[in-house]
């Protein structure tokens, strides 16, 4: 569905997103040469947070800090509150103002969300939106960008992620509000650039898996809308799961798993003495030297699943 290879007129090119969609990748604009000598602000917002389905887009916006009446006159607003339409003619205006502002967007894939909040150390969504806002910082004072004020919508207490990104940033001068989004301009701004991009993305969503043609009728993407519900239960199969466009580490994904699909059973070979003569599981696991031209079924590549000799 949608369309692929898509580089759009205003510059946001999605085709590294479409060769790989299931890690993250970073699309930028060029810096404004302004920005790299005079003081700028910079604001941080994301974009598809909640939903179970799709990416989210963490994006970043600079703006000189001479020119912050010209991002007013935009009429920049939080972009929950704007249409798709004034959404894009929005974005098309603050890509037009290129020789005083910037942005920068950082997309984490649902297969990358689920894998990080699965994995053995406990690493939360939290911790995963603190990087990608910590790490587009640091992209554009990389950049020579001359940062000189944050405004951040905040994730979690906004005085504990404060004190984060100044301790990190000392230099800066942060400043984390809850609804940074409707209070600055610039976070207005950063936050239509990350709703875009999503918006974008998820229209565009290429289908590694091979489910012929898939409905997209799936509503708005929240757990709590029962068209969503009802799309995740149809594509849902009962030995793979779901598709990598559905965040399974969601507990609505989770418990349509747990009653739609396949139990698994691991058996607990310590407290089994009738098992000491079974193979271990690992040996299932381990590389075999005989057949080097044998390759794993894609499944296991889609999903950056690789063999393990030892845990």
């Amino acid at each position: 569905a949608g369309q692929r290879g898509k580089k759009f007129s205003d510059g946001m090119d999605l085709s590294e997103l479409e060769r790989d969609n299931s890690g993250s990748c970073r699309m930028v604009s060029a810096v404004p040469a302004a920005c790299r000598t005079e003081d700028c602000s910079l604001g941080i917002d994301e974009a598809g947070r909640g939903p179970v389905l799709g990416p989210m887009v963490y994006g970043i916006c600079y703006c000189l800090l001479s020119k912050q009446q010209q991002l007013v006159e935009l009429k920049v607003a939080d972009s929950k509150t704007l249409t798709e339409k004034e959404r894009e003619k929005l974005f098309a205006k603050i890509d037009e103002a290129n020789d005083f502002i910037g942005w920068a967007l950082q997309v984490l894939s649902p297969n990358l969300i689920s894998n990080t909040m699965q994995q053995r150390t406990k690493y939360n969504l939290n911790a995963l939106s603190h990087d990608a806002a910590i790490g587009l910082i640091q992209y554009a004072l990389d950049s020579g960008v001359q940062v000189k004020e944050v405004y951040v919508d905040t994730v979690g207490p906004a005085e504990k992620y404060e004190a984060k990104l100044k301790e990190r940033f000392p230099g800066l001068e942060v400043t984390v509000r809850s609804k940074a989004d409707s209070l600055f301009p610039i976070v207005s701004a950063a936050s239509i650039c990350a709703k875009v991009a999503r918006d974008r993305i998820v229209q565009s969503w290429k289908f590694v898996e091979d489910l012929g043609d898939i409905s997209m009728d799936y509503g708005s993407g929240y757990p709590n809308d029962p068209k969503t519900k009802d799309w995740l239960e149809k594509q849902l199969d009962p030995v793979f799961g779901f598709p990598q466009f559905v965040r399974f580490s969601w507990s609505t994904a989770q418990v349509i798993l747990d009653s739609r699909a396949v139990p698994v059973h691991w058996d607990d070979e310590e407290d089994d003495n009738s098992t000491k003569d079974t193979p271990s599981v690992l040996s299932y696991f381990q590389r075999k030297s005989e057949d080097p031209k044998t390759q794993p079924h894609r499944f296991f590549s889609e999903r950056k699943l690789v063999s393990l000799e030892n845990l």
